[in-house]
């Protein structure tokens, strides 16, 4: 498949990933459907490009890659992904956020496919630093991905776990920040800005590419050689996005960080969001 034939597969595949999204959301009544549509290209890229190594039929393989969802509460898209890829069935997601289900609001490790929970955030990139360690030492050549929020990198611990990757040398991690420049009250560079965000990875030791996270093209060119850099520095890659990408009436509007279309709104995104 040339490269032009592999973008469209994969354009179209984010439009049902995103529709998957809704439909799990409105079915639950509940769930942050902003954030879950702005990481949508950058997980299909991740799981459909050919790039991450896992097996559906044995989820705990030990020569697995990695992934973690650090910003847990766009889980939506993830649980999306799982049960495309036949992880979980297609049912379970009509599960989400009800009584007496795994398949709640944040991931969680019972839920095949997922490696950690995640949802109080500041936490993914220190257990992902800890798993690349850990294959590092163990000489595995698997490799951890985490996908963080900008909003998240206000914590602390995002930044103890930067400099600790570093230090370890830990070529094997690549850290992705769906940069949407939202978080759930504000804007990021109204609320706290986090500018020179790249300088600020550089800093700390870190290779930077910075991406249209809704590109495709972009997404694969900057995924094609995180196996196999010569660098001994950890990867950051700065994915640009929108924040409720692929509905009009959502993108970059504060409420949709968690809110559910209903009547109209529900008929447009759908209509917007048809295959």
């Amino acid at each position: 498949m040339n490269t032009a034939d592999k973008i469209s597969e994969l354009e179209k595949k984010a439009k049902a990933i995103r529709n998957s999204i809704l439909d799990t959301i409105v079915c639950a009544n509940k769930g942050h459907i902003g954030g879950s549509f702005s990481c949508t290209d950058v997980l299909v890229a991740l799981y459909y490009g050919g790039f991450l190594r896992y097996e559906v039929s044995d989820p705990e393989n030990s020569d697995r890659d990695r992934l973690i969802l650090s910003k847990g509460h766009s889980c939506a898209a993830l649980y999306s992904v799982l049960a495309d890829l036949g992880f979980i069935s297609h049912d379970k997601l009509k599960e989400f956020c009800q009584d007496g289900t795994d398949l709640g609001g944040h991931p969680d490790r019972s839920i095949p496919g997922i490696e950690a929970d995640t949802g109080s955030l500041g936490h993914g990139l220190g257990i992902g630093a800890g798993l690349a360690l850990s294959a590092k030492l163990n000489k595995k050549d698997f490799m951890t991905v985490v996908l963080l929020g900008d909003g998240e990198c206000y914590e602390g611990s995002v930044w103890e776990a930067a400099n600790f990757a570093s230090h370890y040398k830990l070529n094997n991690l690549t850290a992705i920040v769906d940069r949407n420049g939202q978080c759930v009250t504000d804007f990021i560079q109204e609320c706290n800005d986090l500018e020179p965000f790249a300088d600020k990875w550089k800093a700390f030791g870190w290779e930077v590419r910075n991406i249209n996270g809704h590109s495709f093209k972009d997404l694969l060119g900057v995924f094609s050689d995180f196996r196999s850099r010569d660098s001994q520095k950890p990867l950051m890659i700065i994915a640009d996005t929108v924040k409720g990408k692929g509905v009009s009436f959502m993108e970059r509007k504060i409420p949709w960080h968690h809110s559910v279309p209903k009547g109209k709104d529900l008929e447009t995104a759908r209509g917007e969001l048809k295959t």
